[in-house]
């Protein structure tokens, strides 16, 4: 038993995967990657010293590469403790681990932020990755289990009331297109990423302008060799000391995007589990309640929700953040950002795994479907009953106020006496409809009236999903084990 406080986010619910990319271990990692990057870009330059000589050889470089995962971190929290300034006390461990002439090309030119901005960067995209990775193989046990169900009818509701039918697949390929909102904002969101680069203390690159003599082109050069030599297209071309905070905003905003779909799914499936027509999934030895034995509480979608509402709440705090920076900046963002950034990531995280989970194991109760929809479906068949009448030289209008007649008499049959849907015996008796009782019973089928449900489930998902799962089909396949 620990006896500290750890976040249940890391306890519970992300995975092994996205910790790690959140982790220390990561992020200091990533420095030691900048400082070599930075040096070898400089290097290249020519940079040279006083006296024309290359400052930066081959040999060092080849010195920080073979040290860059070497790293003490005993060496670099006792050094903090002293200077208090964690980049710095990097920038002394490195050192210690190489040469002293090779120590003193460490983080030439530099801020802290170049070290902090850039893997701040580097972290949020490898994390949209994972993202990325995890809601593609959601769509696809999602389109699965769409297509399965496609010719299922099912009631679907309007304000919670039973409305024209649709099918079970069908009602998938509604959480199914807003994951794919989803998946096009994350893919929108990585094409954007880019490295704040080296742009010194207030981003006019004036440290590195001195370096290189004041040669404009080899400054600029600069950015472009560092953003390439770390994956990535380009730098950022203006900042004040960091990348603009609305950066870490539109991040947020994206998993909360993510956040809201995953919401609405739970939202569906609870009140489907709470109509015994959907279930998600129940483990042989698992405990709905500690009090009602025979309660199977969806304790998953519930989670699914609970972690939504954190996320979206979340998704205001960079926005704050970036709101209130002051002119080129400051470091009123760094403890917020330290916390909400990798949280919403660890969250969004645990909600596609819980959501993956879900949807694997997705019971459905075909004959609760069928006969909460033979309760309901004299009232759908009204429509179809009036216009064969209309069609037979009845008066429409006139029809229409029998049917509703009759419709209340039947709803109140139902609710005040417990009694079974007599609307179709009063309809068979009343002459104007002129239809028997076998008649009107042969058009109690339901696939009748779910419209084009089926054909818009296939058309959907062949039209939209599967091109997308096809050109990345090297990554489906995943399976989510959850903790609790």
């Amino acid at each position: 038993m620990r006896d500290r406080y750890d976040s249940p986010l890391s306890e519970r619910y992300a995975s092994r995967e996205m910790q790690y990319i959140f982790s220390p271990d990561m992020k200091f990692k990533t420095w030691r990657k900048l400082w070599i990057a930075l040096a070898e870009a400089e290097m290249e330059l020519g940079l040279a010293d006083e006296n024309g000589e290359p400052r930066i050889t081959p040999d060092m470089i080849e010195e920080l590469r073979a040290n860059a995962e070497n790293i003490n971190y005993e060496v670099a929290k006792e050094r903090e403790k002293l200077v208090r300034h964690d980049v710095m006390s990097h920038v002394y461990a490195y050192g210690c681990e190489v040469s002293e002439k090779t120590a003193g090309v460490i983080h030439l030119g530099a801020t802290s932020c170049y070290v902090g901005d850039n893997t701040d960067v580097i972290i949020m995209t490898e994390g949209l990755r994972l993202v990325r990775r995890k809601l593609l193989n959601v769509i696809q046990k999602l389109s699965e289990f769409a297509l399965e169900r496609k010719d299922l009818p099912t009631l679907a509701f309007t304000h919670f009331q039973p409305a024209q039918p649709t099918t079970v697949g069908k009602r998938a390929t509604l959480w199914l297109q807003d994951l794919m909102m989803d998946l096009s904002d994350v893919e929108y969101m990585l094409s954007q990423q880019k490295l704040l680069g080296s742009k010194g203390t207030t981003g006019t690159q004036a440290s590195f302008m001195e370096l290189f003599n004041g040669d404009h082109e080899k400054v600029k050069a600069l950015d472009k060799k560092i953003a390439e030599k770390m994956g990535y297209e380009s730098c950022y071309p203006v900042s004040g000391q960091t990348y603009s905070r609305k950066v870490d905003a539109r991040v947020l905003n994206v998993l909360s995007g993510i956040a809201i779909s995953a919401h609405k799914f739970s939202n569906d499936i609870r009140l489907l589990q709470h109509l015994k027509e959907v279930e998600e999934p129940f483990e042989k030895n698992q405990i709905g309640s500690s009090a009602m034995a025979y309660k199977r509480n969806p304790m998953r979608s519930e989670r699914i929700a609970s972690l939504a509402n954190y996320v979206m709440a979340d998704a205001l705090n960079p926005a704050i953040t970036a709101a209130t920076q002051w002119f080129e900046r400051t470091l009123d963002d760094s403890a917020n950002k330290r916390i909400s950034v990798p949280e919403a990531f660890l969250a969004v995280d645990g909600i596609l795994d819980l959501y993956m989970n879900v949807v694997d194991g997705l019971v459905v109760n075909e004959k609760v479907i069928e006969k909460h929809f033979m309760e309901e479906i004299p009232f759908m068949a009204t429509e179809n009953i009036m216009m064969d009448a209309a069609k037979a030289g009845g008066n429409r209008q006139e029809l229409h106020e029998k049917i509703r007649t009759l419709s209340m008499q039947a709803g109140a049959a139902v609710k005040k006496e417990g009694k079974p849907n007599p609307l179709l015996e009063l309809i068979a008796a009343d002459p104007a409809f002129g239809k028997t009782l076998p008649e009107l019973q042969e058009l109690m089928k339901p696939i009748l009236y779910v419209g084009r449900a089926p054909e818009q489930t296939e058309e959907f998902i062949r039209d939209f999903v599967n091109p997308v799962l096809q050109e990345n089909a090297e990554i489906l396949g995943m399976t989510a084990e959850i903790n609790v």
